[in-house]
């Protein structure tokens, strides 16, 4: 096991009915912005119980935040912060407007000019104190301090991170859940299993016993849970269970003193800049390739993951395990493959062209060139 240190400050409130408990958790005298997306939430009923514990509070709302959230949006939430004196900010929404949420509250307080250079490595140095509400469990940005925000201008889409932008408290109401579209169900879990996977899916095996248990209980309950919440959306336990799960794939825990991947989100964040695919369709096209094209490297964790997961043992068990993953995609309704999204050859070679010209190299052992990446899409064309 690798040396680690980890601090994790956000305060969870888990339950039915919890949305009223914000009133509680910001600070009295507060000038709060609320920050939300298309409006689902004033069909849900969470906008009206979200402004009722504001109530006491002098409010404001921002709404139009996008499913990629555009850095262009983020700005102007910025300047009415600036405008209206405001101090504190509710996020009500998924993890897109949460993660805008983070960059809005470290912008507003940047001043080393641009504040894009937040995504090019730009040092925060102070953030507004921001709490959220979460309506769709996916990205785990709740309870962590990453977020990924989309110019664009430049097409470009990027990701940052600081201590300084974990929420003061996130509010997880399982019920708020019920009424998401099969399709955003479907995204949340896969988002969610990809999070595991590139914290657990590396070269090491046996080194970090705990967290490798604790991934594969989180893949568990999504595998279990996620088809049943497309049957039976206004279950609670199913709801709640693949709430927390959602959490879990990326709040730190499972990350700890272990090698990490992040190559199919680095592939997938540039197919979405590129061609505007939800973030989960992208990973669902990838990360079967990255499993084919690494599977030398990382055959034992794949191993192990078919045994653990999906009772998969015997002959050819790595080729058996990636086909498992990939129809366990299909079965939530995400396709996995670029012609399913009317996507060839030209995305291939546009996101290859776009990560060489970065730099980049890609993988726990960095090993993901932009040919490696040519052959991963290739094979999901």
């Amino acid at each position: 096991m690798e040396n680690f240190s980890l601090a994790n400050p956000v305060k969870i409130i888990f339950g039915k009915d919890t949305i009223k408990n914000i009133a509680n958790e910001i600070p009295q005298g507060s000038k709060v912005l609320m920050t939300y997306g298309g409006g689902s939430i004033k069909k849900n009923g969470v906008y009206d119980q979200a402004v009722k514990a504001l109530s006491g509070f002098e409010w404001y709302e921002f709404s139009g935040i996008e499913p990629n959230p555009h850095y262009e949006t983020c700005m102007k939430a910025v300047a009415m912060i600036k405008e209206k004196g405001i101090n504190f900010i509710l996020s009500v929404g998924g993890g897109s407007v949460l993660d805008a949420t983070k960059f809005i509250s470290a912008a507003v307080c940047f001043e080393e000019g641009d504040p894009w250079m937040i995504l090019k490595g730009g040092k925060i140095k102070k953030a507004m104190s921001f709490g959220d509400i979460i309506t769709l469990p996916a990205t785990g940005s709740e309870m962590n301090n990453g977020a990924v925000i989309t110019r664009a201008e430049t097409t470009e889409k990027l990701a940052f991170a600081s201590p300084l932008t974990y929420p003061k408290f996130s509010v997880l109401d399982p019920t708020v859940t019920y009424s998401l579209p099969p399709r955003q169900t479907a995204n949340g879990v896969v988002d969610a299993f990809v999070h595991v996977m590139e914290q657990y899916l590396t070269y090491n095996e046996g080194d970090s016993l705990l967290q490798d248990n604790m991934a594969e209980a989180i893949v568990k309950t999504l595998v279990a849970e996620g088809p049943k919440a497309l049957k039976e959306p206004t279950n609670y336990d199913v709801r709640a269970n693949l709430m927390w799960a959602s959490t879990w794939a990326l709040n730190g825990w499972i990350a700890c003193g272990v090698p990490e991947d992040w190559a199919t989100h680095m592939i997938g964040h540039e197919i979405t800049a590129f061609y505007g695919l939800d973030h989960a369709q992208t990973l669902a096209i990838v990360l079967p390739g990255v499993m084919t094209v690494l599977k030398e490297q990382k055959g034992k964790k794949i191993t192990r993951l078919g045994k653990e997961v999906f009772g998969i043992q015997g002959d050819d068990a790595i080729d058996k395990t990636i086909k498992a993953v990939e129809d366990f995609f299909e079965s939530m309704g995400v396709k996995t493959h670029l012609s399913d999204y009317g996507l060839g050859d030209e995305a291939i070679i546009k996101v290859a062209e776009r990560l060489a010209s970065r730099g980049w190299k890609l993988g726990e052992r960095q090993n993901i060139t932009p040919d490696v990446i040519k052959e991963i899409l290739t094979i999901r064309k």
